[in-house]
């Protein structure tokens, strides 16, 4: 009678460290995911710093001149002209011809915010400033919509105080997966002090919080 072979044949071998290889891969996948996915807690890092470098982007005379040109442009419209203009933003965003959008877009200021969000190197995802109405005078990128009053990042800044901040909650972003936050603020001319209008800078808080833990070591 032939002896039983307790010797694992040598596919068998292969088999169970081809098991273990993707279970470590996969365990290994899941743990990245996780880490990337964990919050950054905003309390915990130097926004002081942040604010001051926001300021010093957007206390310039090209955003004062193009937020005061567009009060003065925009000063007698109604709500319903308003709403009739964010309606026509809307349906441009679905349509090849844009023109208010294509207008906006190409503003000096658009062109300066856009340089503003280029030059943070991945700090600034996204940032737009609003009229003492709330509707767009420029933009780093397309948003979905031209009239920003009707949302917190207007109501609690502009209608606040002319130096109030809002932060809003922090959004995973699955797409590129980092953290995004809302930073919003109310805009003064830096030389007459006046409240003109406030502007919403999005920030990858990802980013943010590497750069601070590189900076602490």
């Amino acid at each position: 009678m032939e002896a039983l072979s307790l010797r694992p044949r040598p596919e068998m071998v292969y088999s169970m460290k081809l098991s273990v290889t993707i279970f470590a891969l996969a365990l290994m996948a899941f743990s990245s995911i996780a880490s990337a996915a964990q919050k950054p807690d905003l309390s915990d890092l130097d926004t002081k710093n942040l604010y001051q470098q926001i300021d010093q982007w957007l206390d310039r005379e090209i955003v004062s001149m193009s937020i005061e040109a567009q009060n003065k442009r925009y000063g007698t419209l109604t709500q319903q002209q308003i709403t009739d203009l964010d309606n026509k933003w809307r349906t441009e965003n679905e349509q090849e011809d844009k023109p208010l959008i294509s207008a906006t877009l190409s503003s000096p200021l658009s062109v300066y915010l856009s340089r503003m969000q280029g030059q943070s190197y991945g700090l600034f995802v996204e940032i737009f400033v609003m009229d003492n109405k709330g509707l767009n005078v420029g933009q780093s990128s397309i948003t979905s919509d031209f009239w920003q009053g009707d949302e917190a990042k207007f109501q609690k800044t502009y209608e606040v105080s002319p130096d109030a901040i809002f932060v809003d909650e922090p959004e995973w972003d699955e797409n590129i997966g980092i953290w995004r936050v809302q930073v919003n603020k109310s805009l003064r001319n830096p030389k007459t002090k006046e409240l003109i209008g406030a502007a919403t800078i999005e920030v990858n808080l990802t980013e943010f919080a590497r750069r601070q833990q590189l900076a602490s070591k």
